[in-house]
């Protein structure tokens, strides 16, 4: 099975380096110097890492073969990709591949179907799960402790416990009209005539304490 394990970024100084975006728990496995990875579009790879190291908390890394800045830059945005045996798991229990997390059910803690993993998105910040719902549409769940309360293999289930408005589209609504109106209300209260003098200061410092 074949995993995509980091995006190449720009280059880095003048002697082939490149910055690179990990979407691996396992970089020290999968990004190591001699690793072979294919590439997307295939035409820039096979590449062969020589070196790695970590500089101001970003991974840069330099294939074979590439010695200068153009050809750096010339790999930019492609996308490195391993090879995995399906059936190897990461060392961490707490971790998962992506292949380990597609189909899944998404279900809250009561057992309320909410639908079914269909892609995962890596981002700088978070992974997202996209998630499809019955009716067709899809709902991007943050991959985070706090939201995803439970991944269960033997089950095929990830149990999420949503803040309002996440996947309910008229709490947020809700949320929103009134997060609305009472901003209006506090413009409507500051914008008053005042008796405390022609500034009005006195007024909107009043509606500051309420």
């Amino acid at each position: 099975m074949q995993l995509v394990v980091a995006r190449i970024g720009r280059a880095h100084g003048i002697k082939g380096e490149v910055t690179v975006e990990v979407r691996t728990d396992e970089p020290e496995l999968r990004l190591g110097p001699g690793a072979v990875l294919a590439t997307e579009p295939a035409s820039t790879g096979p590449l062969t890492i020589e070196t790695g190291r970590v500089h101001s908390g970003r991974l840069l890394l330099r294939f074979e073969g590439v010695r200068d800045r153009t050809g750096a830059e010339a790999l930019r945005n492609t996308l490195l990709i391993a090879d995995v045996d399906p059936a190897e798991l990461p060392e961490d229990p707490e971790e998962f591949y992506d292949h380990q997390l597609m189909d899944l059910d998404v279900v809250l803690a009561d057992g309320t179907e909410i639908g079914r993993i269909t892609e995962i998105t890596h981002l700088p910040s978070q992974d997202l799960f996209i998630v499809e719902r019955p009716d067709g549409t899809e709902v991007m769940i943050p991959f985070v402790e706090e939201i995803v309360t439970e991944i269960d293999l033997e089950e095929q289930r990830a149990v999420i416990t949503p803040p309002p408005g996440l996947i309910d589209e008229s709490q947020a609504i809700v949320v929103s009209t009134r997060d609305e109106e009472a901003a209006e209300s506090e413009s409507e209260s500051e914008s008053a005539p005042s008796d405390s003098g022609p500034s009005g200061e006195g007024s909107a410092e009043s509606g500051k304490d309420v």
